[in-house]
């Protein structure tokens, strides 16, 4: 009986030190999972298989701050939201999108990154014989040409009015015959051929030469002007100048993104690829004509892989941020939350971003 309170003491002592430990006692003693994918720059492997990028060096100096364990799970991007979801995941990053239906299943940190989705086409891309042919017929087109013929049949017509009765040789004998001919003349005059077939007699025809020959200049000079410049820059244009432009071509995007989300909202038909590099490939085999995704990683991977054939459009749209995921009510959350906007308000994370991403 009088060694019970110590018996007492060292079964206190024994239960204290053999309790595990949970995240909200310390954090480090437990070995953090973390879901990631390679989404260029915010998270890739160099060639030794380390993870580095803009989310991997922010997320490694806020873990090493709060003293965590942690252990690197690659997935892909619905692996991730659904590790978040179902808790098997302690925190899931690589560019992931702060969104409504994302929020409802697991919670986010704060922002770290502000960005929007953009489109990446070829340069240049050609529309091939087809479509350049095709517009010779357009309405646009028709229209100016229309408008030049009214203008040489006004000209003609005015001229056979002054010359019908005194020319009749040149612009005489029946209406439509004379009519032809001042119209002839007309033509040939304006495009500065002047065969010399025909030529008008009275005072008044060639007043009325003279100022169309003038005329003529100015006018076929700023026609063909136009119409070789558009032509030549909508030949060189690409197919895709916009998210306008998306609805009639050939579009790809990353499965479950919010890339992939904006295009069926609009019901905007897309192929969907596993990653970022399968559907830039595509792109450059021109098996689709535009690849839609979050417009710093097509700049990363073009500026670097495909710079002499690709191009992200400069429009940026659908603004998105990007955050850190944790399970719901996780208690890492306000933990690393803390960490977090610290770590935005230090040189070396400007200092990061101008290295990956410039200005």
């Amino acid at each position: 009986m009088q060694n019970k309170p110590f018996q007492l003491l060292c079964l206190f002592f024994f239960l204290l030190y053999s309790t595990p430990v949970s995240a909200e006692q310390g954090p480090a003693h437990k070995k953090i999972i973390v879901g990631i994918k390679e989404t260029p720059p915010f998270s890739m492997k160099d060639p030794q298989g380390n993870w580095q990028g803009i989310n991997v060096q922010l997320w490694e100096s806020i873990a090493e701050e709060l003293g965590l364990n942690c252990e690197y799970r690659e997935l892909t991007l619905q692996g991730i939201l659904d590790g978040l979801r179902d808790k098997s995941l302690d925190v899931g990053f690589s560019a992931l999108t702060i969104t409504a239906e994302r929020e409802k299943l697991f919670d986010f940190t704060h922002p770290f990154y502000t960005t929007g989705l953009g489109i990446a086409t070829k340069k240049g891309e050609t529309q091939g014989f087809f479509s350049f042919t095709k517009r010779f017929l357009s309405l646009n087109f028709l229209k100016a040409v229309l408008s030049l013929a009214l203008l040489i049949g006004a000209v003609g017509f005015f001229l056979w009015l002054l010359e019908k009765d005194k020319n009749r040789e040149q612009f005489g004998g029946s209406p439509a015959k004379g009519i032809g001919a001042a119209f002839w003349w007309s033509a040939v005059t304006m495009t500065t051929v002047g065969y010399g077939d025909k030529s008008p007699k009275t005072l008044g025809g060639r007043i009325v030469a003279t100022v169309w020959m003038f005329m003529a200049v100015i006018v076929i000079s700023g026609f063909t002007a136009a119409i070789t410049s558009s032509l030549t820059i909508s030949n060189m244009q690409s197919l895709v100048a916009g998210p306008e432009d998306l609805p009639r071509v050939k579009v790809g995007t990353i499965s479950s993104s919010t890339s992939s989300r904006y295009l069926d909202d609009r019901r905007i038909n897309s192929r969907k690829f596993a990653d970022v590099q399968k559907g830039i490939k595509a792109l450059s085999a021109g098996e689709i004509d535009a690849f839609i995704y979050d417009a710093p990683t097509l700049q990363y991977l073009i500026k670097n892989n495909y710079d002499q054939e690709l191009v992200v459009l400069k429009n940026i749209f659908e603004t998105q941020q990007y955050g850190i995921g944790v399970p719901s009510d996780s208690p890492l959350r306000e933990q690393i939350n803390r960490v977090l906007l610290a770590k935005l308000s230090e040189r070396q994370w400007h200092d990061l971003l101008f290295r990956y991403l410039g200005q």
